[in-house]
């Protein structure tokens, strides 16, 4: 078999052509904004930016995804990145505009910067990377797909391509940040309701009725200690649940609670289960001593597009084994071109619970960024992650080609 032969110092110097293309459209992305269900202008702006690079095609699916294909073979190695991002919060915590944003020799500032924008462009210059550098075959096509609602809903919008679009990658990278790192899982997910109902009555006689809050306090309280008893997984870590909202209704201000309802977020460790999940809710004593229902979100949130595709909010745990094909490419890229990475895992989820974890195509992880920069204020990012990770995303498919041919011999 012959190998590819890739000229690493060639592929370092045209990433390093890009980087001032590269921080430029970083910059345009973070300026205009859009979080979910409200991603157009950017996902028209990425086009843009594929079609002047001379992607193969650009397009807008039904969902308001934007794909940007780059090679002619059948076999599909996909990059994905999502684009929108969650509001700023307070204000006041930003020491600078948010969305216009910053930028100094070393950094990149703006909602968006780290989660995960950032991976968006180096994705889409790694792409055009591969056709400078003749890496593209006819065996395979490549992906960069610009996803949709992922803060929202992480995953619908792959299995909106997958089970709508008929679109099947034989593996994903996640350009969710890593801080630099391979990352090949995380714990999963889901979003859990509870209801308790009470009977309301006058708040200057309390005894007449029964306080919603007061029986939901008793169920805080045994939530809360329900977090210690989880299981425990020696590369995911622990299960956790937390409460997250609480809502109630109240004839008014002088009244007792007629009901009472919380939101709880649970993360779920290697083999924990929407199911045993829900059960261990449904078995804590104040559960079943007031009769509280227990259920899990869905999500129908229609899209920018106004396209709905509707979900039940569970979004299930997923590894990829360290020597899987995907996982040794990934390695080999990076450790090619800057040296030998850490392999470890996400804390929080990404679209791979979809990917991987609903429809059991490999995933693998690489973003520029720091994960403690998602969703905070201040949020930045690094140009010399931009241009490394596009670097190494560049090298990837041909090297797991390599891999799979030699496994097959």
């Amino acid at each position: 078999m012959t190998k590819v032969a890739i000229d690493y110092d060639r592929v370092r110097e045209l990433a390093e052509s890009y980087r001032e293309d590269m921080v430029k459209f970083l910059r345009d992305l973070i300026k205009i904004g859009g979080e979910s269900c409200e991603e157009k202008d950017k996902a028209l702006r990425i086009k843009e930016e594929m079609e002047k690079l001379g992607f193969d095609k650009a397009e807008i699916d039904g969902l308001g995804n934007v794909l940007g294909w780059m090679g002619t073979g059948d076999r599909i190695i996909s990059y994905d990145g999502h684009i929108d991002t969650v509001g700023i919060g307070e204000i006041k915590n930003w020491e600078f505009d948010p969305y216009d944003g910053y930028e100094n020799e070393t950094e990149i500032g703006g909602r968006g910067a780290s989660d995960q924008l950032g991976g968006v462009v180096s994705s889409v210059y790694g792409a055009k990377m591969m056709k400078d550098l003749g890496l593209l075959t006819d065996e395979y096509k490549v992906l960069v797909a610009g996803t949709v609602q992922e803060e929202d809903c992480d995953g619908m919008c792959w299995l909106y391509l997958i089970e709508r679009g008929d679109i099947r990658p034989e593996f994903v990278v996640s350009t969710e940040p890593t801080d630099m790192h391979v990352y090949r899982g995380h714990r999963g997910r889901m979003e859990i309701r509870v209801d308790v109902k009470g009977i309301s009555c006058h708040g200057s006689a309390p005894e007449r009725g029964e306080n919603a809050i007061y029986k939901m306090a008793d169920i805080l309280k045994e939530v809360e200690a329900l977090n210690d008893d989880l299981a425990d997984d020696p590369f995911l870590g622990k299960g956790t649940v937390t409460t997250s909202q609480i809502f109630y209704t109240s004839p008014s201000r002088c009244a007792v609670a007629d009901s009472c309802a919380i939101s709880l977020d649970r993360r779920l460790t290697w083999g924990e289960t929407w199911e045993s999940a829900l059960e261990e809710i449904r078995e804590l004593p104040s559960v079943k001593k007031y009769g509280a229902v227990v259920s899990m979100y869905d999500y129908d949130r229609p899209s920018w597009t106004g396209e709905v595709f509707e979900q039940e909010c569970y979004f299930p745990t997923w590894v990829i084994p360290e020597d899987a094909p995907q996982t040794v490419a990934l390695v080999d890229a990076y450790t090619n071109l800057y040296g030998a990475p850490k392999v470890d895992k996400w804390t929080f989820s990404t679209n791979g619970v979809a990917i991987m974890g609903r429809h059991g195509i490999p995933c693998i992880g690489l973003g520029p960024g720091k994960e403690a920069q998602a969703h905070a204020p201040n949020e930045i990012t690094w140009k010399e992650d931009l241009v490394r990770c596009a670097a190494i995303y560049s090298v990837m498919p041909a090297l797991y080609m390599d891999i799979t041919k030699e496994s097959k011999e």
